[in-house]
């Protein structure tokens, strides 16, 4: 299970920024690992600041204890790209049954989604961007997958296939919900190496106009199958630094 919790904050601009953060993240990390972007971070003395929107993230990979020892199956990635971008995949297990790793094609997913993330022809679109890196991976198996980016205007764009999750708090309540995707229980619509597999044509896609101070909340299925969404408001309000926030 990993778990990306962000919170739409006005950016503050420096010419060190670019080098403080997080290209890629992937479940190779040890388990209960945290990590924060400081997208807006006060520390810096920024020499410019206007009123967009940007994100400070933190993340936790937390493993099903059946499978720490090869590190999960799940991968994320955090850019600074624009606004900023999150991606989460989850890699499907029922490929362990044929001898396949299930974690090989959802962090080379990630690793392509970080490659392309800047590509001129994805445009900053979610959907594009899945498509590009699907098409890039190499790796026998599939996974579900979210791709999450802000525009500096406050544009969150979403775009999911399968059972990956994500939610949008504000004051206290959740506004949004992102709907799973599944052909029936527990088979969620996948990106696979197979022919069989859905594409990002079938990609759920979503705008939302987020404000400072929102709080997303994103996962793999492995948080919103065991944390009701009212466990998942009462810990994230608990807590201003969003990296806090991630290791709860």
């Amino acid at each position: 299970m990993v778990v990306p919790v962000f919170r739409a904050s006005v950016a503050s601009f420096h010419p060190l920024f670019d080098s403080l953060c997080t290209r890629l993240s992937t479940n190779s990390s040890l388990p209960k690992n945290s990590r924060l972007l400081p997208f807006a971070s006060s520390e810096l003395n920024p020499v410019q600041s206007r009123p967009e929107l940007s994100f400070c993230v933190g993340t936790h990979f937390i493993p099903h204890p059946n499978k720490v020892e090869r590190g999960g199956e799940d991968a994320f990635f955090v850019s600074c790209y624009n606004g900023g971008v999150i991606a989460v995949a989850d890699g499907v297990s029922g490929w362990a049954e044929q001898n396949v790793d299930p974690s090989l094609f959802s962090r080379e997913l990630m690793a392509n989604a970080s490659y392309f993330v800047e590509d001129v022809e994805v445009n900053y679109d979610p959907q594009i961007l899945i498509q590009k890196a699907h098409a890039a991976t190499s790796s026998v198996g599939s996974a579900t997958v979210i791709v999450a980016m802000l525009e500096r205007n406050g544009i969150l764009k979403v775009a999911s296939v399968g059972d990956c999750g994500l939610r949008i708090i504000r004051k206290g309540q959740i506004t949004f919900s992102s709907s799973p995707q599944e052909h029936y229980f527990d088979c969620p619509y996948q990106l696979s190496s197979e022919a069989v597999g859905q594409t990002y044509l079938d990609a759920m896609v979503t705008t939302v106009e987020l404000i400072e101070g929102d709080t997303i909340v994103m996962g793999s299925d492995g948080l919103f199958d065991n944390v009701f969404d009212h466990e998942i408001v009462s810990m994230t309000t608990r807590f201003i630094d969003v990296s806090e926030a991630g290791i709860s």
